[in-house]
């Protein structure tokens, strides 16, 4: 067999008598996660029982994220527990300076997973999935001024565009028309504008911190895998605080998993492993194939959305979106 020939097996899982290539199976479970997030997320924050505190579900998330990496490289130890050990020891332990670096990361990915819980909880699943594509303008704007990065004139024009499609979005169905439901009141226990300055803040922490990690991984022979539990240590410190100082007396009270059920823990792990799958299509993929997968988790969204949650798709939400989307592909 070449070597060409190798490579390309090497690349391609077997699921029964089937080999299906790594790089499409990845793309699929992007799309399922990307898609599956927002409306997991939402569902959670909106359905009937005890609701259960979010500070604590992000804690779990980066618990569950840390133990993924763990067994990640166990395996590319050839399942040797002791090599695992000697491995953090010397990559996180013994380097305690460089460590340290990833404490600025933990903290804004910390706070972001929080305020996503609180976009979710006010603002209806499809329009903060569109909402959320701000991360591609605050990375682009961060890679410019923190790694002097220079944009191509057709990425600016993306941005622009990418802009204009999320303010459509924002704009209320009758606004043009003078019609009540453009002074429309939110659903109950939903506060539209904390729901967009939520997202927005996430937005812009989740651009530095993606930007400021890019620069660490950049000349360093640490794997991403242990660069990952380097942040889960610090997120897991810094959420258990958040818990403390946001719901410490009710978690006292009422227990660490209060509220919990299938939904809350489908929801953290679909948070834990989004960033773990990231990496895994851009190495197996690439980055355009990476595009189109968000823009089919968008349209996804707003389908299940309007099904799950009673959405309205009306012209300026499939205006804006198209926008996001078609500014997502040209960013690429």
């Amino acid at each position: 067999m070449s070597e060409k020939a190798l490579r390309d097996d090497e690349k391609k899982l077997r699921i029964g008598n089937v080999y299906v290539p790594v790089k499409y199976l990845s793309l699929v479970c992007l799309v399922v996660q990307n898609s599956s997030l927002v409306i997991v997320m939402r569902y959670s924050r909106i359905t009937d029982g005890p609701m259960f505190f979010a500070s604590t579900a992000v804690v779990m998330s980066e618990i569950i994220k840390m133990l993924s990496c763990c067994v990640f490289i166990w395996v590319g130890e050839n399942y040797r527990v002791d090599r695992l050990v000697a491995r953090i020891r010397q990559d996180i332990i013994d380097v305690p300076y460089d460590t340290l670096k990833l404490a600025v990361p933990s903290i804004l990915y910390t706070v972001q997973n929080n305020l996503q819980y609180v976009a979710v909880s006010n603002l209806d699943a499809a329009t903060f999935q569109v909402t959320y594509q701000l991360k591609i303008l605050t990375t682009a704007l961060f890679s410019v001024t923190m790694l002097q990065r220079v944009l191509a004139p057709v990425k600016w024009l993306s941005l622009v565009i990418l802009t204009l499609g999320v303010a459509f979005v924002q704009i209320p169905p009758d606004y043009f028309t003078g019609g009540d439901q453009a002074t429309a009141a939110p659903k109950p226990h939903q506060d539209t504008f904390t729901g967009l300055v939520a997202v927005l803040m996430a937005c812009v922490m989740s651009g530095f911190a993606g930007v400021y990690f890019e620069k660490i991984l950049k000349g360093s022979e640490v794997s991403v895998w242990m660069r990952n539990i380097q942040l889960g240590l610090f997120g897991t410190v810094i959420g258990l605080m958040g818990v403390l100082i946001k719901d410490g007396p009710a978690v006292q009270e009422l227990g660490f998993f209060y509220g919990y059920n299938y939904i809350t823990w489908l929801a953290i792990a679909n948070q834990a492993f989004g960033g773990l799958l990231v990496a895994a299509v851009v190495k197996y993929a690439d980055t355009v194939a990476k595009t189109y997968a968000t823009s089919v988790s968008i349209v996804l969204s707003a389908l299940l959305s309007v099904y799950l949650f009673d959405f309205t798709l009306t012209w300026l939400f499939g205006l804006g979106a198209s926008m996001v989307i078609f500014a997502v592909y040209l960013y690429s």
